[in-house]
């Protein structure tokens, strides 16, 4: 008989630390289609997290369902950030409650600058980083405030959603493939950042079918396979032992 390798033996750890985002039982679903499937698991605050896994594992659908999008449906399940219940919240009140997601196409706005784009995030509180803070971070937005958004370089652009998200006063920052089309030069600047965001306290989460880069980066990774955690451990865990990447990153 066959039996697959158990790659969860990182859980102790995760279900005994302190947790500052925790998931537990989530179901996801879009319209009949079941895509989260009862996970569980917790995010320490400050760290990084690389949520893994192959095309349709359920990887943007739980991030989807932790911003509490109005899809997916969350039918099951609680989410909670910092003893706040995010599972009975909107949308707009998770980001009231500090959660900002970055999703895969970005969602700059057209006909606005670099500069309306980071102000509109700011029309109402909480409000986060200063305009001035957000270009020291980014240099290239600063060169660029008064060009329109979308003209942008894809690199660019990433910084801008990511400047625009920190305009908030955020605890939980949730990257969709931040690193998706960009150069390798690029993703060293993007991974610069993450790290200068770490060190002011904000909480990671990221996904990435760039599994090596985000493990590099990250403190721990989950890896979920078709709606289910596989693994719940040390990123460095994952860097170390092939038969699991090759399992379910396919690296």
């Amino acid at each position: 008989m066959n039996v697959k390798p158990d790659f969860s033996k990182g859980k102790n750890f995760a279900e005994t630390a302190p947790a500052f985002l925790s998931i537990w039982e989530l179901q996801s679903y879009y319209g009949e289609s079941y895509i989260v499937q009862g996970i569980s698991f917790n995010v320490h605050e400050g760290e990084i997290l690389a949520l893994l896994g192959r095309n349709g594992a359920g990887k943007t659908t739980t991030l989807r369902s932790i911003a509490r999008m109005d899809d997916p449906q969350v039918n099951h399940g609680e989410i909670w950030l910092d003893h706040q219940p995010l599972h009975t919240m909107s949308s707009w009140q998770a980001s009231q409650a500090g959660i900002a997601l970055v999703p895969e196409d970005r969602c700059i706005i057209p006909g606005l600058t670099v500069e309306e784009n980071i102000e509109l995030a700011q029309i109402a509180p909480p409000i986060g980083w200063s305009i001035e803070r957000i270009y020291e971070l980014f240099p290239r937005l600063g060169e660029r405030r008064k060009q329109e958004g979308v003209t942008l370089s894809g690199g660019e652009q990433q910084m801008l959603a990511i400047g625009r998200a920190l305009a908030r006063d955020i605890k939980v920052l949730l990257l969709d493939e931040p690193y998706e089309g960009l150069a390798p030069v690029i993703v060293d600047e993007i991974e610069k950042t993450l790290r200068i965001i770490k060190e002011q306290g904000i909480t990671t989460v990221i996904v990435e079918q760039n599994a090596v880069r985000a493990l590099e980066l990250a403190d721990r990774a989950v890896i979920l396979d078709t709606g289910g955690i596989v693994f719940d451990g040390a990123a460095s865990e994952v860097l170390d032992n092939a038969e699991l990447r090759e399992e379910y990153l396919a690296i």
